[in-house]
């Protein structure tokens, strides 16, 4: 059973049993353009161009990702160094003050004083003291060269990822770039399209769209997936579903709008399970099932670059954030390529 408010439901149903072909299309205007292309031409040129757009945003997401972690690693490592100079400080201060004494007893060493001594008892009195200063000198002394190589090593260790923060920066500036690039060519091309031809590439993107969930459908994909969902699940489901109707944005996790992993690791977060942020991620690091195992609450990973993820979420559909232009919506699991199911709490 999907894990569904009616509506979401009602959508999810129409899904779930192979309908009957849809009715043929009235033939699509070609574009004023001297190319003469069709308008299923640029459907399929748009989709590829956010799908290119797709993969670059989960560059871009991993790459923000890593650059937070080294800094916040950085942060830790300044703070190792604060730590480990005041701990020299304190060793040094320890160090003076034996010093000062030593000067106070008229500069000669505790040794030769413990010679001269006459005193039987004042003999084995200092000789117990002599050994235990000797003991915490040597302690300080060892001390203060571990602390001093802790700071040498953090040194290094700060370089390193000073150095990996930089080359994450440049990774992410030049993902962003690609996003840009590939939304901009693709809104480019939309904005030739007349009101009426764009209401129309809408119809077409639904009627790919239903064609292939009828053909994944058909091939029995269906026919033994009836996993329950966990009460994790079901709160990662009623989290993703809630947000249908928000835009799809770039890099967004919400809470007024998501991209397409951003949708999924927040609401697995809202359901208490911390998650990778991108699809790729998602598909390395979380446990892969099989497709007759899927029970709602898991991720389904769509393309051959994994650069796209949907919430199964029961009854064959899946909610996802489809692409800029678009918003959080319902759709069939299938209506995209499949390339792994995972889940979260596996």
């Amino acid at each position: 059973m999907a894990i569904l408010t009616a509506p979401g439901l009602a959508a999810g149903m129409a899904y779930a049993a192979p309908a009957s072909p849809a009715a043929p299309a009235a033939p699509a205007a070609p574009l004023p353009e001297p190319g003469g292309k069709s308008l299923e031409q640029v459907r399929k040129e748009i989709e590829e161009l956010y799908r290119q757009a797709g993969t670059a945003t989960d560059a871009y997401n991993l790459a923000e990702a890593e650059t937070k972690a080294q800094s916040d690693k950085i942060v830790e490592i300044a703070k190792l160094v604060v730590a480990g100079k005041e701990k020299i400080t304190a060793l040094k201060n320890r160090a003076g003050a034996a010093a000062r004494a030593q000067y106070r007893s008229g500069g000669m060493p505790a040794g030769a004083q413990l010679a001269l001594s006459d005193d039987p008892n004042q003999f084995l009195d200092g000789a117990g003291r002599l050994r235990q200063g000797e003991k915490a000198t040597s302690g300080m002394l060892s001390e203060l060269d571990r602390t001093q190589a802790d700071l040498q090593r953090y040194a290094q260790e700060a370089s390193e990822r000073w150095a990996t923060l930089e080359a994450n920066r440049i990774k992410q500036e030049g993902s962003k770039k690609q996003v840009e690039e590939k939304i901009k060519a693709a809104e480019e091309l939309e904005s030739k399209l007349e009101a009426e031809e764009k209401a129309r590439l809408i119809q077409l993107e639904q009627e790919a769209q239903y064609k292939a969930q009828s053909a994944w459908l058909s091939t029995g994909a269906m026919k033994d997936v009836n996993g329950k969902a966990t009460e994790a699940g079901k709160r990662a489901v009623q989290y993703a579903t809630a947000q249908m109707g928000k835009p799809y944005e770039w890099g967004a996790e919400g809470p007024a709008s998501f991209d397409c992993s951003g949708l999924t690791s927040q609401a697995w977060l809202a359901a208490g399970r911390g998650i990778p942020r991108t699809s790729q991620e998602q598909l390395r690091l979380l446990p892969k099932v099989a497709l007759k195992d899927m029970r709602p609450g898991d991720l389904i990973i769509y393309f051959d670059d994994a650069s796209h993820v949907g919430m199964y979420v029961g009854d064959g559909a899946m909610v996802h954030a489809p692409r800029p232009g678009r918003n959080v919506t319902m759709a069939g699991a299938g209506s995209m390529p499949i390339k792994a199911v995972v889940r979260p709490d596996a």
